[in-house]
């Protein structure tokens, strides 16, 4: 596998510095250089300016679950609190101080970019699976880093720092054994001290006000996914992969940020079964009652993921991709699908 440093010398646009360090003789560990500017790579990024109504309203269209639904979720919850404990989630995503500020590369930095995001998100991934944390550290990481970019203005050279001490947040919330503060010094190749980590981490603690327990995009697919593979007798991992897949994907969009996660992750199952196949109607009737969501509401942020799985957006940045182009799973990111999601199957059945 070639390694991400190979892969930033091949790609002409690609002008960040990036020294990659040998952890032991099979395998090679990256570290982030400097952030570039990068404008040869930032396309249209006036084109969020005009897009500033959060999808953020209460959903009326959200069912109780039938009882169908309702066994799927996990054996260790009381099953006659599953839709309570989906309503407490759904309200707390629309929370405002759970959410970043749309737009606040616009209104809050004045030196960071999209492109200087979408590179930290995709050396983030590297490190998380360096670590072999889970998914819910991963979103819970860039979940922190956009609502502390919501908040106050950072540097290009705190931006990494910001990054590895949001990760480290993550873990420790998510994570059963996670990487101490010395590890995230080390994949950055001693850029920043321990005492650099721990101030930062101190400073995202105290303005996030230590609510560090939002949920993402993860949270949601759980209970999509299941619903989405109901009618099978065994699992689809292809399925559950390529649903993460798409998820992991969105991080890297900055215009998903406009978007609920639960709307993020019903628009990932959504095309994951079109992707898997095409010729069905990938949003049956159980997934609309489970997640509260008619597919015409899905349809503006299933197309951008959509661009992300064919590399029409972020194509440039591979972390993500080639992760999920290994055996483990799947290969979900080398499956074909058409250029196009037919505009009849976001239409009310």
């Amino acid at each position: 596998m070639e390694t991400r440093a190979a892969t930033k010398r091949k790609a002409a646009t690609v002008t960040a510095v990036v020294t990659v360090e040998k952890q032991h003789p099979k395998r090679q560990r990256v570290v982030l250089g400097e952030l570039p500017n990068l404008p040869n790579l930032i396309v249209h990024e006036t084109q969020y300016k005009c897009k500033e109504n959060l999808q953020c309203l209460k959903n009326p269209n959200l069912k109780q679950p039938s009882s169908t639904i309702a066994t799927l979720s996990s054996p260790q919850i009381d099953q006659s609190h599953v839709s309570d404990i989906f309503e407490y989630l759904h309200s707390m995503e629309m929370q405002r101080n759970r959410r970043p500020i749309i737009h606040y590369l616009e209104k809050v930095q004045r030196k960071v970019t999209i492109t200087m995001r979408a590179i930290l998100v995709d050396w983030l991934v590297e490190v998380a699976e360096e670590y072999k944390l889970l998914p819910d550290s991963l979103h819970l990481s860039v979940s922190y880093i956009d609502r502390f970019l919501s908040l106050s203005p950072v540097s290009k050279s705190r931006l990494q720092l910001l990054g590895i001490s949001s990760m480290l947040i993550a873990a420790k919330y998510e994570e059963t054994d996670p990487p101490s503060v010395d590890a995230f010094c080390n994949i950055t190749d001693n850029t920043y001290s321990k005492a650099q980590v721990v101030e930062m981490e101190a400073d995202i603690l105290k303005s996030l006000k230590f609510e560090m327990g939002n949920p993402t995009v993860n949270t949601f697919l759980r209970r999509f996914a299941e619903v989405a593979s109901e009618n099978q007798i065994t699992p689809n991992l292809q399925l559950d992969f390529l649903i993460g897949y798409l998820a992991e994907l969105s991080l890297l969009e900055y215009d998903c940020l406009r978007f609920l996660p639960s709307i993020v992750a019903a628009s990932a199952v959504f095309l994951a079964r079109f992707i898997i196949l095409p010729g069905e109607n990938p949003w049956i009737s159980s997934l609309c009652e489970c997640s509260g969501y008619r597919p015409a509401e899905l349809k503006e942020c299933v197309l951008i993921l959509h661009d992300l799985y064919l590399s029409r957006k972020a194509g440039s940045f591979k972390a993500i991709r080639q992760k999920y182009k290994q055996h483990k799973f799947k290969y979900v990111a080398n499956l074909p699908s058409p250029p196009h999601v037919p505009s009849y199957y976001f239409e009310d059945q």
